[in-house]
């Protein structure tokens, strides 16, 4: 399967729990003290397919990581998501008799498993905590399917209480003979769950009902046959979102009218330049500002990097970045804008690279960060 796996709600670039601290109003510290009080580090977990979660710690200096060690007992730890508080982490376990596990967050940014819970389908692949953090989302590729979990008052996962089985198909043999739900996004308001589907070039929208637990199903919208919709990510304030077509190697512009949950296709634009090699995207973020665009493509191994022009609705290509390395499954950026990871599964490496914070362009800083397999970064806590 061709797939990075995203991540809570679009963009990683809102992670929850991950303030940065800031001085009080009407308070001055002198600047030494400020520098010290300045977070130093962050908490990195980086997801993969082997039976454990690696452990890293970012120097918000320098962009660059450092190891920390793992946590056993996670199999196949595909894509994490971490809760609004900064507590909790949870997993997917990308694995035929799918799992979703619960971890807590220690005071050193450790983690301990809780448990975890049966998907009841065949390999789930992105979750996302619904508005209120008492209910999980999850995404299953592999049965084409919707599953939700009640998250109890200690962060554990109750029993599954709902499971949406989606149906159809697409044009592109050995990808599209089902449906493959590929990420779970809340809309901006909290009110909608989109579920984009590559095997059947769709986009699911659900209502959730926080008594039940359960999913009502209030439409879906089609994309251009055989595009294979995988990630997706709102702007942050106009009505439109952006959808990474992973089978043929677009970004899919699309209106968005909250009233009425409404996607309607727009723009459709290459995420490489004329002449590259046959591609798959992977992951999409925008910027806080809402200015750029960002798109992991692997194939081409590369970053594109996109303008955001005509308040929303059209995007441009700036250019493209190498990753680094091999087969770039995810992308992520720290919750201060300044830098930006690269998940590179097949060269078994994490590479960052600095943000501009006028131009929205890419440099690579460091040395390759090696882990195996890395297919999910998730930036956790100050340290």
């Amino acid at each position: 399967m061709n797939g990075a796996r995203e991540i809570g709600r679009a963009g990683f670039l809102r992670l929850v729990g991950l303030g940065i601290a800031a001085v009080g109003a009407g308070s001055a510290l002198p600047a030494r003290e400020a520098a010290a009080a300045a977070p130093r580090a962050l908490s990195v977990y980086s997801g993969n397919f082997s039976p454990a979660i690696e452990l890293a710690e970012l120097d918000l200096a320098s962009g660059t990581l450092t190891g920390t060690g793992s946590v056993s007992g996670v199999d196949s730890p595909a894509f994490l998501i971490g809760n609004a508080d900064g507590t909790r982490v949870y997993a997917v376990n990308d694995i035929d008799e799918g799992r979703v596990t619960a971890l807590s967050v220690g005071p050193d940014g450790g983690l301990t498993v809780l448990g975890s819970q049966p998907s009841h389908a065949v390999m789930p692949t992105h979750l996302a905590i619904h508005p209120g953090g008492e209910h999980l989302i999850v995404a299953n590729y592999g049965s084409g399917s919707t599953a939700v979990f009640p998250i109890l008052p200690d962060g554990r996962l109750g029993p599954q209480t709902d499971l949406v089985q989606y149906e159809g198909s697409g044009p592109v043999p050995g990808r599209q003979e089902g449906p493959h739900a590929h990420m779970v996004v809340i809309t901006p308001d909290g009110r909608y769950v989109l579920v984009p589907d590559l095997g059947t070039d769709t986009v699911h929208v659900h209502s959730l009902d926080t008594g039940t637990g359960k999913l009502e199903t209030l439409g879906a919208t089609r994309l251009a046959p055989g595009s294979g919709p995988r990630h997706l990510v709102f702007h942050p304030d106009a009505p439109f979102l952006y959808v990474a077509d992973e089978l043929d190697s677009t970004v899919t512009v699309c209106a968005y009218d909250a009233d009425r949950a409404a996607i309607t296709p727009g723009q459709v634009i290459s995420t490489v330049p004329p002449g590259a090699p046959v591609n798959f995207p992977a992951e999409i973020l925008i910027s806080a500002d809402g200015r750029f665009v960002y798109v992991s493509n692997r194939g081409h191994d590369s970053i594109a990097r996109f303008a955001v022009e005509a308040g929303g609705q059209r995007l441009r290509l700036l250019d493209t970045v190498p990753c680094g390395g091999r087969w770039p499954r995810h992308i992520a950026i720290t919750p201060d804008g300044r830098w930006m990871h690269a998940s590179n599964q097949y060269s078994n490496t994490i590479t960052a690279f600095r943000v501009d914070a006028e131009s929205g362009a890419l440099s690579p800083v460091g040395e390759p960060f090696p882990t195996p397999s890395p297919v999910c970064l998730l930036h956790g806590g100050v340290r």
